[in-house]
């Protein structure tokens, strides 16, 4: 029975017929459609047994159901606008998916020809709410002109019509695991499905006049018919669990998801079901959100900063601040004119109230009061108050504040121990993950179009709702990859730069969660202040029994233009939870250190920059002098602190140095604004610093004087995306220091002029290794040694291999 029993079957189809015949706007935007309509999510593939049919209607599927949420939005000046402060208009997101589908399939070979470069370049990269008091943190500084919404339909529909042909024409070699061509097929469909939750998170913070119920969309019911007024513990006995998905599962996996961890976990309780809107009020009403005490410091600060009243899809009358960017950042969601529902009519709204409620003579049940009604994503309905409260990390760790001291949210462990034992172990196969059930018995897939009541579905053998689908679980740890993890050449950066503790982690899915996001493998990160359909559960260890691991990253990152930023790597000594601190699993950020910086400055400034900057400079000279090449431009991957760049650019008209390490971009960037950069010696004090000033004790580079600082361009980039401009030099440089080399020479043939030559130095890597991929579009010239002195002073041989463009 796949519903709750108290639920009333006429009730509910009388209910979802309704909503599916309700008239919509005529201005709905049924011309960003490429392919069908549809509203509900699929089933992902076996890749052990797949078909190319079966790939076919699945990308399709994504496809058309991405495109689908669009449908929603009122107009075309809709598309221009930013739901939210610290993201892109939703013309990006329209546009993102179809570009990361020509990205990868052109890295992985099966796509040799671009469908729009410039399209492919501006849907590319989108932003990292990387602070949240960054309010206008637009890329291209918030006045670049995007498109003609019927340009990104036809790319869309280009790209579409492309990959179909693919499909049916590239030989399918099974199974397909990550070595194989066809991943990277999955990778865009399972990409695309991602943005199908990102986009329905941000058309639901649009302005509620420009949104309009699409056809055939179906919310959930507000009550299964008995109001839910206690959220009992459910005990769980200790153990211990080990969770990372096999290399071998047959399913696609993003990269974060694969390796291998093992806690031993003791005896603790969690609430049977989520944390419902009726019990988050509490909090509510009792001034949680101006009481600091309940809230991290971090978290405190942020509410500070939004002045939060209620979680951010409730709607009062008050006026409250949205997250709304741009023209929109005045708008507020709470003001009178919202507060009527919208997603049903009077007729309906009263056969709901007459068959779901009202419950002590209270429309909303239990005493709970009119204030507020629940923003989902096309309309504004009367409180659900059974649905599971959406909030961010800071929301859900105030209320297990003011809960009780024992109180907390589940730790990683924990979640995967709350799944029971009914799954069964994963070398099963994919019917070990119920993603794959055809009764899954949870709400996801977009059964519904919003979250569902708690109780809506029964609870699995350990006697835990929802553990998955509705939304998503907030845990207590950081977010890092797992023991064992690698990185994917196709998307070396989805998931490392942000193994940098400031992001959370979320587990389980939501209602949105489609494809293999919803899998029991599925890790989803987002910085604490992030909002997602998500929610959480309380937890707390019993008294005696010890205390549960939680994971955080220790690792110090820098912020390039921020430096590092303070962490707390503590949690109340009450809540039962023993800190386990690990190490970033990206190894590039162990680089960002004084000492790192010394050894960089010392490489490429040591000996008045007489050692490696300028014997790598004038060779890189002589050879493309020698390949008569022109001076132009060049672009370094791997700049470091700009000493090759600085020599460089007394021959080149434009430099280009790029850098994934912050510290060492900082140096660069100082340098061309002044001309020297200082930096005390690793192990000297402040105090030291101040007492003995321009000392040896203070580490002195400077560039040659005739360099023209700017010429020079310095970005922090962590692969190489398509904004790179052609260059008739090519310098790789860093492939000795980088997580995953061969991410950073997929790209070479595409960013080089067709009279320019690409040179790859490193230590390691020679054109063996380099051959199996480059050798497809690019010659090689000629491999040799070329020596040159470190830091120390001692003389170091590395490999030079010159490449140049197949004509």
């Amino acid at each position: 029975m796949p519903l709750h029993e108290g639920v009333s079957n006429s009730s509910r189809v009388f209910y979802l017929r309704q909503v599916e015949e309700k008239v919509v706007d005529e201005m709905a935007m049924t011309n960003v459609l490429t392919g069908k309509y549809r509203t509900t999510g699929t089933t992902p593939l076996d890749l052990s047994s797949c078909s190319k049919g079966d790939i076919l209607k699945y990308f399709e599927a994504s496809y058309d159901l991405n495109e689908s949420l669009f449908v929603g939005l009122k107009d075309e000046d809709a598309f221009y606008k930013c739901p939210d402060r610290l993201r892109l208009p939703l013309i990006f997101y329209y546009a993102h998916t179809a570009t990361v589908y020509v990205n990868k399939l052109m890295l992985a070979g099966l796509m040799t020809e671009r469908v729009n470069l410039d399209f492919e370049t501006m849907f590319e990269l989108g932003v990292d709410e990387m602070s949240w008091d960054d309010t206008e943190n637009y890329r291209m500084g918030g006045r670049f002109q995007w498109p003609p919404l019927a340009e990104a339909v036809e790319f869309r529909r280009l790209v579409r019509n492309r990959i179909r042909q693919l499909i049916e024409d590239t030989p399918l070699q099974l199974p397909i695991t990550q070595d194989n061509p066809w991943w990277a097929v999955m990778m865009g469909v399972e990409h695309e499905k991602i943005h199908i939750e990102t986009s329905s998170v941000l058309i639901r913070q649009m302005p509620i006049t420009m949104v309009t119920t699409p056809p055939k969309w179906k919310y959930a019911p507000a009550s299964t018919g008995t109001a839910i007024q206690e959220n009992p513990l459910v005990q769980v006995e200790g153990g211990e669990v080990t969770f990372g998905k096999p290399e071998d599962f047959p399913s696609y996996g993003w990269c974060m998801e694969y390796g291998q961890q093992t806690f031993k976990v003791p005896t603790f309780e969690a609430s049977k079901f989520k944390v419902t809107n009726r019990e988050f009020l509490q909090f509510v009403k009792a001034g949680g959100y101006e009481n600091s005490s309940y809230w991290t410091k971090e978290g405190w600060n942020w509410q500070c900063f939004r002045q939060m009243r209620h979680p951010i899809f409730w709607v009062c009358t008050k006026g409250c601040k949205s997250s709304c960017g741009a023209v929109l950042s005045s708008y507020s969601h709470c003001l009178p004119e919202h507060f009527s529902t919208t997603y049903t009519d009077p007729e309906i709204r009263q056969h709901l109230e007459n068959n779901n409620g009202p419950q002590n003579g209270d429309l909303n049940g239990n005493g709970c009061e009119h204030d507020f009604r629940l923003r989902v994503i096309f309309d504004v309905m009367e409180m659900p108050w059974d649905w599971p409260v959406v909030v961010n990390y800071h929301e859900a760790r105030a209320f297990c504040a003011w809960k009780g001291p024992e109180f907390r949210m589940l730790t990683e462990a924990e979640f995967n121990m709350i799944q029971g034992g009914a799954l069964g172990d994963p070398s099963k196969g994919v019917t070990s993950d119920p993603v794959f059930h055809k009764d899954p018995q949870a709400n996801f897939r977009l059964t519904f179009g919003s979250s569902s009541p708690v109780d809506l579905y029964r609870p699995n053998d350990l006697g835990f709702h929802d553990v998955f689908g509705n939304v998503w679980e907030w845990v207590e740890d950081h977010f890092n990859c797992l023991p064992g993890y690698r990185q994917h050449h196709l998307y070396d950066d989805y998931a490392f730069p942000f193994c940098d503790g400031r992001h959370g982690l979320m587990l389980g899915g939501s209602w949105a969660s489609n494809g293999t996001y919803n899998s029991r493998f599925s890790r989803s990160f987002f910085r604490r202040h992030f909002y997602q359909h998500a929610g959480f559960r309380v937890a707390r260890t019993l008294p005696g029994a010890g205390k549960s691991p939680v994971v955080m990253v220790n690792t110090d990152v820098y912020i390039l233009g921020a430096g590092v930023e303070e962490k707390d790597l503590t949690v109340p000594e009450t809540v039962g939870l023993e800190v386990v601190p690990m190490a970033s699993t990206n190894r590039q950020f162990h680089q960002e250190t004084e000492e790192a910086l010394a050894a960089m400055l010392a490489l490429q400034y040591g000996d008045g920059g007489q050692n490696y900057s300028k014997a790598l400079a004038d060779f890189c000279v002589e050879k493309a002098n020698h390949y008569g090449c022109p001076l132009q431009k060049i672009v370094q991957l791997g700049c470091g602190t700009g000493g090759v760049t600085y020599q460089l650019a007394k021959t080149y008209k434009e430099v280009i140095g790029l850098d994934y390490c912050g510290q060492f971009l900082e140096a660069a960037i100082a340098l061309q604004k002044t001309g020297e950069f200082h930096l005390s010696k690793p192990g000297v004090t402040d105090s030291e610093t101040e007492k003995k000033s321009m000392t040896d004790d203070i580490i002195t580079v400077s560039i040659p004087a005739d360099v023209q600082r700017d010429k020079l361009t310095f970005k922090q980039m962590t692969w190489v995306p398509n904004e790179i401009p052609k260059s008739d030099l090519v310098l790789l440089d860093f492939l000795d220091r980088v997580n995953n080399p061969k991410a950073w020479w997929l790209r070479l043939w595409e960013i080089v002029t067709e009279n320019g030559i690409v040179m790859v130095i490193s230590q390691k890597i020679g054109k063996e290794e380099l051959s199996s991929d480059l050798n497809n579009k690019l010659d090689l010239l000629e491999e040799l040694e070329l020596q040159f002195k470190d830091g120390q002073g001692q003389t170091k041989v590395t490999m030079a291999t010159i490449w140049k463009l197949r004509m």
